[in-house]
């Protein structure tokens, strides 16, 4: 399963760069929705998985579901389907792997617990708090 995935991946062109569209789209669909501490991290040359982490977190498990199905309603008209869906049902960490980019919508006790950001602490972070305070 994971050399089919590897597969596709080599056979698309270059990642997008830190300010595409698609990423672009789902910081504002995001903050449609309230998203908390919004963070992009850049995992190009990091790791083989995906390019990008995007980590937000929500108030509560009912947040954390309405960001996520949000976001999927909000790219699908763009053509940009997640590849994977996890703990949709549950909403305490919502993953959608969308192959290029994995967007991690945590409930706050979570995301403390698991800490993607220290993790990943050598991923440059390409994008922080509010889009629309970008720019």
């Amino acid at each position: 399963m994971n050399s089919g995935r590897a597969r596709t991946r080599a056979a698309r062109r270059p990642p997008p760069p830190p300010d595409s569209a698609p990423l672009r789209l789902v910081l504002e669909a995001l903050a449609d929705r309230k998203a908390i501490d919004p963070l992009v991290l850049d995992l190009r040359g990091l790791s083989g998985a995906t390019d990008f982490f995007i980590i937000v977190s929500g108030m509560s498990d009912t947040h954390v579901r309405g960001m996520a199905e949000h976001l999927v309603t909000a790219l699908g008209p763009q053509g940009v389907r997640p590849h994977h869906v996890e703990g949709l049902a549950q909403g305490r960490w919502v993953l959608l792997d969308y192959v290029d980019f994995v967007v991690h919508v945590f409930h706050p006790e979570l995301r403390e617990f698991y800490q993607l950001e220290r993790l990943w602490a050598d991923a440059p972070v390409v994008a922080a708090g509010d889009p629309e305070s970008k720019g």
